[in-house]
């Protein structure tokens, strides 16, 4: 495995269900990588069950097949730019990109920041227009998008070049012309595409050995794996090499255990040339970005640049009268070692202390990274508390400044006026607004990172569900001053036991309620929205006055409106700087973060 030709690494773009993962699927398929008796999961690279509800990709993953010889390793890049982190890095395993868009929907503004840092590394691209069987396709208007999409994003001229393959990801069909027909094809002119138009990796197989670690992964046997990409020389099992560390130093070390990735398998390896995307293990606290070089002679190559975090939360242990009932781990130690551990693979993440050994402050790119985290902890049987956003300043020329960010709003034309409104109270500046003419518009807006706060959930709401939001961060700017939040206050119990039907229905009209009858409420626990702008205590636990006299309406069916249960990201939304969510494996709860009512 000398000669480099044999290699090509691609990264494949692509919106949220515009069928990457199932033309994937095909792939891996048709290559022959799976046994014709093998079970396979659908959706492959979406390993993560999260990922699978939500439909999102988090994690860049890789996977290999061969074809008539060449290797291709498949990297999986994350549309969403919380995740900006793992983009960056995706991209420096590969050597071209594949750009997969639905025939109806066309270009969303998602795999636009994917895009942009692909053209902006130069990386020669193939369009695939995938599910051309949609009774609604427009596949010569979609096509007519890309350019207009690749000559906004400043392509030069070869990147305009890209050849266009027509796919239906589900039958395994790739088509060079959408109106041949369609029997006895399958994916191999994709094959061919990618052999023919991703140039094979540089690099001279007997020159000095650079592997740059791009991504992280953990075995509970191996422990840490990094997994890289060979750009110079050769790496042999056994080898002594040197870690050139992101300080300067530099670590010596032996190679004990080397894999690539063969299908969803990590395969044994004992020498990788330049190109080949492999995994290393045994090296202790190896990380991103830095470089395996030779122990004599090194010669590091430049570290990767990672997104700021723009936003903290603080997560403390579950201090509630509910605590340990539901979850395992409950103790600041477990809390403690499972953000170590979140820590050696996310990089875009940091962890401080927060005033005291129980809580914590994790930062990141976004509500959704942290939401995420929250929701894969609760998963694995933790119980935490956690507190509002806040937003991560800093000073710029001896100002205090705040993050920004640059927010793209996709919606049907009937919306425009609710969308300008409401970023204009949230301090967004309009910088520019296209009518693509087929009833939606595109809408770009300057807003700081805390105007984006509670956003998604509300023009998800004003919109009917039709918004299609992305955000970038776009740099610093000096403080906006206050933007309003939520403009209610909240209803408290006051004292324990379990909610009535009888009390609910004499609250209704106080505001909206946020539990069922029969659910178990603590004092301080919050259990609805006050209409008016301030807390008030209620008694959620009162019942009903028996007494034997009779009246005619006594018996009359009372009648519940139904409760708003809110969700993890609408909970983190709602709440406000003296309240807590109380995040548990069976409930999501809101509190206050002081529980007796005359200490408040």
């Amino acid at each position: 495995m000398s000669n480099n030709s044999t290699f090509r690494n691609v990264a494949i773009i692509a919106h949220v269900d515009h069928g990457k993962t199932t033309l994937v699927d095909a792939m891996l398929r048709q290559s022959g990588i799976f046994r014709a008796n093998e079970e396979v999961a659908e959706r492959v690279m979406d390993s993560n069950d999260l990922e699978r509800e939500r439909g999102i990709t988090i994690l860049a993953k890789a996977t290999g097949i061969r074809y008539h010889g060449t290797k291709i390793n498949i990297v999986d890049t994350p549309g969403h730019s919380d995740f900006g982190g793992e983009v960056e890095r995706a991209l420096k395993l590969v050597d071209g990109v594949m750009l997969l868009v639905d025939a109806s929907e066309g270009p969303l503004p998602q795999t636009r920041y994917v895009l942009m840092k692909a053209l902006e590394a130069r990386l020669p691209p193939i369009v695939v227009i995938n599910k051309i069987d949609r009774p609604d396709a427009r596949i010569q208007e979609v096509l007519n998008e890309i350019y207009d999409l690749f000559i906004d994003l400043d392509a030069v001229e070869e990147q305009l070049g890209f050849p266009v393959i027509y796919t239906n990801a589900k039958l395994g069909i790739a088509l060079m012309d959408p109106d041949e027909p369609q029997e006895g094809k399958n994916l191999r002119p994709l094959f061919e595409a990618i052999v023919n138009h991703i140039p094979e990796p540089p690099g001279d197989p007997e020159g000095v050995l650079r592997l740059l670690v791009a991504n992280l992964d953990y075995s509970d046997y191996l422990g840490r794996l990094a997994i890289g990409r060979v750009f110079n020389g050769t790496l042999r099992l056994g080898d002594e090499v040197g870690i050139a560390k992101l300080d300067g130093s530099l670590q010596k070390t032996k190679i004990t255990k080397l894999f690539s990735f063969e299908g969803l398998r990590r395969v044994d390896e004992t020498v990788g040339g330049p190109g080949a995307v492999l995994a290393i293990a045994g090296v202790e606290g190896i990380t991103i970005g830095e470089t395996v070089t030779s122990a004599e002679d090194p010669a590091p190559l430049p570290h990767i640049q990672i997104d700021e975090p723009t936003i903290a939360m603080t997560f403390t242990i579950n201090t509630s009268p509910f605590s340990g009932r539901e979850g395992q781990y409950v103790t600041s130690r477990n809390l403690r070692d499972r953000l170590d551990k979140e820590l050696l693979t996310n990089v875009s993440l940091r962890v401080e202390e927060a005033g005291g050994p129980d809580s914590f402050k994790v930062m990141g790119r976004g509500e959704l990274q942290l939401a995420i985290l929250i929701e894969m902890m609760r998963r694995e049987g933790f119980e935490v508390a956690v507190g509002k956003p806040e937003i991560i300043t800093r000073e710029v020329n001896g100002k205090m400044s705040e993050p920004l960010e640059l927010l793209v709003i996709d919606c049907p034309e009937e919306f425009i006026g609710v969308v300008i409104e409401k970023l204009g109270r949230r301090k967004g500046k309009m910088e520019k607004m296209i009518n693509h003419g087929s009833g939606r518009v595109r809408l770009e807006f300057l807003v700081p990172s805390r105007g984006l706060i509670g956003l998604r959930s509300e023009m998800l709401t004003d919109t009917k569900g039709t918004a299609i939001m992305n955000s970038l961060f776009h740099g610093y700017i000096e403080w906006q001053g206050e933007i309003p939040t939520r403009p209610t206050g909240s209803l408290v119990a006051d004292r324990p036991g379990k909610a009535t039907g009888h009390a609910i229905f004499n609250l209704q009209e106080r505001g909206e309620m946020f539990l069922e009858p029969g659910t178990e409420v603590y004092e301080g626990m919050i259990v609805g929205e006050n209409a008016r702008d301030s807390d008030l205590n209620v008694n959620i636990v009162k019942e009903k006055k028996l007494t034997n006299m009779r009246a005619s309406t006594a018996d009359e069916a009372i009648r519940l409106v139904p409760p708003k249960l809110l969700n993890l990201e609408q909970a983190i939304e709602f709440v406000r700087d003296d309240e807590l969510v109380e995040v548990t494996p069976k409930s999501i709860r809101l509190r206050k973060k002081v529980l007796k009512a005359n200490q408040r």
